[in-house]
């Protein structure tokens, strides 16, 4: 799909799916190592998922707050070219684990309000890219991948000194809206494009590319 929108399509757990997003033209696909995720995916069918993924799309391994110890684990079965911390974690913990596991990290700052757009500054000055996404409800178990938007106009047109990925509550109805008062080049999807919850459809796959592709 010849586009300049990069999308991220997070949350894939087999190969029809995998097949589907990089048939469509995804950027990025992205594997959960997180429990409490309905997306999760174990060490061994992200190692077997990954092996599916074609040369050129880029394999993200999405973690929470994970020990070295787990990192070790996820980064020694599962040939990855990114991580992406969806946690707390500090601008410190960002620097360490690029350092130990010589991988891009993509870190993930959650948006409510203006007073939430500092933490983008401060991240965009040690991860290699950002993900800007809405903020989940202080009641939530996951810290993504919850179907909620925020306010683009907040981040509208700003920049920052690395590339950055537009994320939460994502749809085909409002992606054209969301690429122009954002003015986001990158998208990441997850819970838009599935049949229920941590499984996939590959038709509303094809479909949202298409609407990215139209926007």
């Amino acid at each position: 799909m010849p586009t300049d929108i990069r999308v991220k399509i997070c949350g894939l757990r087999d190969a029809d799916a995998i097949a589907a997003a990089t048939d469509a033209g995804a950027a990025y696909v992205g594997f959960v190592f997180f429990p409490k995720s309905p997306r999760h995916v174990s060490l061994e069918q992200a190692s077997m998922l990954a092996a599916e993924v074609p040369l050129g799309v880029a394999k993200v391994a999405l973690v929470v707050n994970a020990t070295d110890a787990e990192l070790d684990a996820i980064c020694g079965q599962v040939p990855l070219d990114m991580l992406q911390l969806h946690g707390s974690e500090t601008p410190e913990r960002v620097s360490e684990v690029r350092a130990r596991y010589g991988l891009p990290v993509m870190k993930a700052v959650g948006v409510a309000d203006e007073s939430d757009l500092a933490q983008l500054d401060v991240y965009g000055q040690v991860a290699d890219q950002l993900l800007v996404d809405s903020k989940p409800p202080e009641d939530a178990d996951r810290p993504g991948g919850n179907g909620a938007t925020f306010d683009w106009n907040l981040i509208g047109h700003r920049r920052w000194p690395v590339p950055w990925m537009l994320a939460g509550g994502l749809t085909v109805d409002n992606v054209a809206d969301a690429l122009v008062v954002s003015g986001a080049r990158q998208l990441d999807l997850s819970s838009a494009v599935e049949r229920t919850p941590g499984v996939k459809d590959p038709a509303k796959i094809r479909e949202f590319m298409d609407a990215v592709q139209k926007a």
